[in-house]
C-alpha cells in the first residue's frame, strides 16, 4: 500500500492510497490509534470512491463509532483507467433504456455485473489484506460492508466469498442470478428496498432478501424511487454496525 495524500477535516483523517493499480481512500479518526472495526463501502454504478453516497455514510461511521472506513474505485470508474468491455456494455444498456425497454431485460446487465465482479471482488480482498496490516486498523477487529444498488450486487458476492466480513448493509438490487450466492450468506444483514424503485422490481428484491441464509436479517422498505433512500437509514446503519461490530477498542 502506498499513501498518496493525507488530509484532516473535522476530526477525520483522510488518506488516499494505491495498492498496485487499485485506488482507494481510508478514513479514520484524527486522534487515537487502532486497532478498530473497519467498514468497507461500495459505490453505485458509474460513481466513485468519494461519491456523495459513500462520504455521507463514511463520515458518521468514523465520528459516531470510531470506525475505520474504506472505499475503492470499481473498474472503469474514478481514478481507474477506462475499461473497454464495461464501456461497451454500458452503451448497450443505455440504448435499451433509450428505446423504452427495462435495462435489466436482456443479457447486457448480468454481463456487466459479471465483468465488474471478476475484478472488483479480488480487489476488495487485496485491499482488506493491506488495510488490516495498518496500525490504524489492525486484524483483530471485525469488518462490515455497506453497499446499495450495484454495490449491493457486488456486496452479496463479496460477503459470500469473504469470511472476515461479519455484518452487512445491502439492498436496492434484485438480480435473480444472485439467489444461490445470497443463500451462502449467514451473517447479520440489514437489507434496503425502495418500494417504487424503477430499476429493481420489489418482488425481485424481496425474493433476494428471502434467499439470504442469515438467521438475523431485516428488510427496510421505504416508499420512493431508487435514489430516494431516506436519510434516517444512515442512522439505522450506524446502530446496526455498532451493534454487530462494537466500537474502537472493543475486544473480540
Amino acid at each position: 500500500m502506498r499513501i498518496t495524500s493525507e488530509t484532516f477535516t473535522d476530526g477525520i483523517r483522510e488518506q488516499l492510497f494505491t495498492i498496485g493499480d487499485i485506488p482507494g481512500v481510508l478514513w479514520t479518526p484524527a486522534e487515537g490509534s487502532g486497532p478498530r472495526p473497519l467498514v468497507l463501502i461500495g459505490h453505485g454504478g458509474g460513481q466513485h470512491k468519494k461519491g456523495w453516497e459513500v462520504v455521507s455514510r463514511a463520515f458518521p461511521y468514523v465520528t459516531s463509532c470510531g470506525f475505520a472506513v474504506a472505499a475503492i474505485d470499481a473498474p472503469g470508474t474514478g481514478d481507474r483507467p477506462e475499461h473497454p468491455e464495461i464501456r461497451r456494455l454500458v452503451a448497450l444498456i443505455q440504448e435499451r433504456e433509450a428505446a423504452g425497454e427495462p435495462f435489466w431485460f436482456g443479457p447486457e446487465w448480468p454481463a456487466l455485473n459479471e465483468t465488474v465482479a471478476a475484478q472488483l471482488i479480488p480487489d476488495w480482498q487485496t485491499t482488506l489484506d493491506a488495510l488490516q496490516k495498518l496500525d490504524s486498523v489492525g486484524d483483530s477487529q471485525p469488518v462490515g460492508y455497506y453497499g446499495l444498488s450495484q454495490a449491493g450486487e457486488m456486496g452479496i458476492r463479496l460477503v459470500a466469498a469473504e469470511s472476515r466480513i461479519k455484518a452487512a448493509v445491502l439492498g436496492l438490487t434484485g438480480s435473480d442470478w444472485l439467489t444461490d450466492t445470497a443463500a451462502r450468506i449467514t451473517i447479520p444483514v440489514e437489507f434496503l428496498l425502495q418500494w417504487d424503485d424503477e430499476g429493481n422490481p420489489r418482488d425481485s428484491v424481496m425474493k433476494l432478501f428471502d434467499a439470504l441464509g442469515s438467521a438475523e436479517k431485516t428488510l427496510h422498505a421505504n416508499p420512493g424511487s431508487h435514489f430516494r433512500v431516506p436519510s434516517f437509514e444512515i442512522d439505522s446503519s450506524i446502530r446496526f454496525f455498532a451493534r454487530h461490530l462494537g466500537s474502537a477498542g472493543s475486544s473480540f
